[in-house]
């Protein structure tokens, strides 16, 4: 069984979405073959808990307006560290930097097969670890 139409056609939108407002290191799995509950994951993430929660409200924003979609459960809201957005065809995944590195999600979906990404969200990929870098090296200059 692979991802449907339309769970491609939402994973893309909320990629667009996510990558739309800046979040790092995009990247969509086909887990149909291993749950029965989603087709499909979108991970990403963001540097501060603002930024995650922007993310998510541009997400369902667009998937609202352009596709009609409306998550069933939001998941996360109140710390924003890791938001969840379940639209039964897809669930979104909008993580913290730290939480993404701590539970590295694509450690354990590595097993399926990527989706394709519209080409922005594909230039997310290395962005994390890139702030990452430039706030550790700036840190280290101001002390």
């Amino acid at each position: 069984m692979t991802a449907t139409d339309r769970s491609i056609e939402l994973i893309n939108a909320a990629a667009q979405a996510a990558a739309d407002r800046l979040a790092h290191d995009i990247i969509a799995y086909d887990v149909s073959d291993v749950l029965s509950i989603t087709d499909a994951f979108l991970l990403a993430s963001a540097p501060n808990d603002r930024q995650v929660k922007s993310i998510v409200d541009e997400i369902e924003e667009r998937l609202s307006k352009e596709l009609g979609a409306k998550p069933v459960r939001r998941e996360g809201d109140r710390d924003a560290r890791w938001i969840l957005l379940d639209y039964v065809d897809i669930v979104v995944h909008v993580q913290h930097s730290e939480e993404r590195v701590f539970y590295a999600l694509e450690r354990l979906w590595k097993d399926c097969p990527e989706l394709p990404l519209p080409e922005d969200a594909v230039k997310t990929r290395g962005k994390g670890a890139e702030h990452a870098e430039v706030n550790g090296s700036m840190d280290g200059e101001l002390s």
